[in-house]
């Protein structure tokens, strides 16, 4: 429908921004000070506004741990291990097919040939997308392979996090996306404030305390990865979920990098090489053959 090709609209180009936004954060905080931040503006002021949902518990607690802690702890680890902002951009998107996978395992979901094709056109640019930033790192041995590993960890909670939404749809249809986003933002806050105090060396009331006197230009970035990236976007995508078959919603991240590199070199000043370019090609390309693939195919049957 028109509201859902609107909402990932909205998904790509705001989800496509995080990355600059994120540099803004990172500039004053570490990336798991960042992660608390974000989940703070998160769940405030709305969890004081917005009643909770009407599900049990353990599925808002479950889906807080895999769509919060999980992608972005595991994420987090991975870049301080020395995983590129860049290359983990790229491999984030492997959730399509994490996705896709754990949608026929514990949902039954049937992939059709369309969706089949779509996957191995994924694989393609994704292929490029790599090639590009291992050839730009070749000569770097920061990439290890456990920070490869974990940034893989990352991808598959969020697909995980994508068969939970799928899951408690089916237990309440009345499910409301906004409160469930909402509610589900409390969960990794504590535990984001934890890591900081191990992974960064600091105390908690030490984390605590540099959120707290971090600069106004952090906070908005907190707000916009917050507000924007995390309640309005995560909402619309919880309610595409619940519309569509998750193996169908999630390859409309792969317009993610394709954003994401419009805005480095709008805002940023940075190259695009021809590796990037295929990827974007066999990004969009295998957008449209999941989207309007099937349909396509009936056409030509009837």
């Amino acid at each position: 429908s028109l509201r859902d090709s609107a909402f990932a609209l909205f998904i790509v180009v705001s989800w496509g921004l995080n990355f600059v936004v994120m540099k803004v954060g990172l500039a004053s905080w570490t990336p798991f000070q960042l992660g608390a931040a974000r989940y703070v503006m998160a769940a405030l002021p709305l969890v004081l506004l917005i009643r909770p949902t009407g599900l049990p518990a353990k599925w808002v607690l479950t889906y807080g741990i895999t769509q919060g802690l999980g992608q972005f702890g595991f994420l987090f680890t991975a870049l301080q291990l020395g995983m590129t902002a860049s290359l983990a951009s790229v491999l984030m998107q492997t959730q399509v097919f994490f996705t896709a996978m754990f949608g026929m395992f514990f949902l039954r979901e049937r992939i059709g040939r369309a969706h089949w094709l779509g996957l191995a056109l994924a694989g393609l640019a994704l292929a490029c997308f790599a090639t590009h930033f291992a050839s730009a790192h070749a000569a770097s041995s920061s990439i290890t392979v456990l920070a490869f590993i974990l940034n893989l960890c990352a991808a598959a909670s969020w697909a995980m996090s994508n068969i939970v939404a799928r899951k408690a749809q089916e237990i309440s249809q009345a499910n409301n996306a906004l409160a469930f986003v909402v509610w589900s933002s409390l969960v990794p806050i504590v535990p984001f404030l934890l890591l900081s105090g191990l992974m960064d060396g600091v105390g908690m009331g030490q984390a605590i305390q540099s959120l707290v006197q971090a600069p106004w230009t952090a906070w908005a970035a907190a707000a916009y990865l917050g507000w924007i990236a995390t309640i309005a976007a995560y909402a619309m995508w919880t309610t595409l979920l619940k519309r569509h078959a998750a193996s169908r919603v999630a390859p409309l991240s792969l317009g993610v990098p394709v954003v994401g590199i419009a805005a480095g070199m709008l805002l940023l000043g940075e190259a695009v090489s021809p590796w990037q370019w295929a990827g974007v090609f066999f990004g969009g390309l295998a957008l449209a053959v999941i989207l309007f693939g099937e349909a396509f195919l009936r056409k030509i049957r009837a």
